[in-house]
């Protein structure tokens, strides 16, 4: 009589089941989960990690195997797919502990998550709720850092290493990369706002922008940002604007930084202290930050050339920087695990095959936007075009915070993007209503 029962009890389970993932507050948390970890990037690692592994749960079950599988085909998700396949086979070949090996493939394995995002955001009409959280999220770091930078008794944390005026959370470098992206964001929707004939929200956005390009000149500055600010600022004019606007505003830009350069002290002294460093650095070898990174990139493309094609295998960054460090004093003696460059950090492991593999997937983010129209197409430009300046200076692929503004960006915006261009459609992926359904 038990027996009997038990597969009507399992059939009814399956189909409360069902109906539960189809209802409209699980598809809602579908979307809100994704905003929860855009707005926690900013603040916490944990948070981001959590929100993430809560958003798997509640989306793994609505995974349709043969959907997901067109979408997982597409080169703007296959791509990040072949660079963890790589980390994963690269540990047949690195030496050392095989606890190295496995943690190596550790800052890879964030790019699983696009191919996820690119599937859900393709079938959601919310990604411009990620856009907002994040956004709203970064205006209150915003607020939070210019409160401390006016009144410093405010500061209630303290960010790591020397970055403390105008930095409430972790360091000057990841608040720029923030905040950038805000910027650019909010530029591109003022102007699409002015455009619609919406000034007053045009002029409120462009308010906002500017407070967010202030922070970064005058409060904290990281000397990377200048470098990727001013590749975006000429992508901005070029994409927004006809030629000749386009020339007018570049004059314009060009024109702009000698008053910025005299208006702003903390730029002066950041960039003069580049040559303070690398003076510092020849004549008395002390490890200045400038100086660190030339000896990080001499040592790095030594061990590339030991092993130029599949490199030295995965978690081998590590393994080579300690062995380098010892019997050296001071900061040169420090046990690193970042060689300040993406395609370094890349090379070192699994050599031109890994580099191959990296740009090709930049290529393959960069085409899918910068070909294309719509705010969706902008997000995700400036997301893919600051990484891969940013790397040019550090691992900005692998560290958390960039590397999760990445994948969320690339994710959020491709998917957005996708649904509404149709690229999915006709043999490549499924049509638009099925993957809605």
């Amino acid at each position: 009589m038990m027996m009997s029962e038990r597969p009507g009890f399992a059939a009814r389970a399956s189909d409360l089941f069902r109906a539960r993932i189809r209802s409209p507050s699980w598809r809602t948390s579908l979307d809100v989960y994704p905003c929860l970890i855009a707005a926690s990037i900013p603040w916490s690692t944990t948070a981001v990690i959590v929100f993430l592994l809560i958003w798997l749960i509640v989306l793994l079950p609505t995974i349709e195997p043969v959907q997901f599988g067109r979408v997982a085909r597409h080169p703007a998700a296959l791509a990040p797919i072949a660079l963890v396949a790589l980390a994963v086979v690269g540990i047949l070949w690195a030496e050392g502990p095989w606890l190295n090996r496995w943690q190596g493939i550790g800052p890879a394995a964030k790019l699983l998550m696009v191919p996820l995002l690119l599937y859900h955001f393709a079938r959601s009409e919310r990604a411009d709720w990620v856009y907002k959280a994040f956004f709203a999220s970064c205006t209150l770091l915003l607020a939070y850092s210019w409160t401390i930078y006016l009144a410093p008794g405010w500061q209630f944390t303290k960010a790591h290493g020397w970055d403390t005026t105008g930095v409430p959370v972790r360091n000057t470098i990841d608040q720029n990369q923030e905040f950038v992206l805000c910027l650019f964001g909010l530029a591109g929707a003022s102007l699409q706002a002015f455009r619609q004939g919406r000034t007053l929200v045009a002029a409120l956005l462009a308010a906002l922008a500017a407070a967010f390009l202030v922070n970064v000149l005058f409060v904290a500055l990281a000397r990377t940002s200048l470098v990727y600010l001013g590749v975006i600022a000429i992508m901005f004019a070029v994409r927004h604007f006809e030629r000749r606007t386009t020339l007018l505003t570049l004059l314009g830009l060009a024109a702009l930084v000698p008053a910025l350069w005299l208006a702003s002290p903390n730029l002066r002294n950041r960039i003069a202290h580049i040559a303070v460093e690398y003076q510092e650095y020849r004549e008395t070898n002390r490890p200045t930050s400038t100086g660190q990174r030339l000896t990080y990139w001499s040592q790095s493309i030594d061990w590339i050339r030991e092993a130029p094609v599949i490199g030295h295998g995965t978690g081998s960054v590590k393994q080579l920087f300690n062995a380098a460090a010892v019997g050296k004093q001071g900061a040169w003696a420090d046990k690193i695990a970042n060689p300040h460059n993406q395609t370094l950090f890349v090379a070192i492991q699994w050599g031109l095959l890994g580099c191959v593999v990296l740009f090709a997937m930049w290529f393959c983010h960069a085409r899918l936007f910068l070909t294309h129209a719509g705010f969706a197409a902008w997000v995700g430009a400036v997301v893919v075009i600051q990484n891969v300046t940013s790397s040019l200076f550090n691992s900005h692929l692998f560290d958390f915070a960039e590397g999760w503004l990445y994948v969320v960006g690339v994710g959020v915006a491709g998917g957005a993007f996708l649904r509404r261009s149709g690229a999915l459609s006709s043999g490549r992926a499924a049509p638009q209503e099925a993957l809605r359904s």
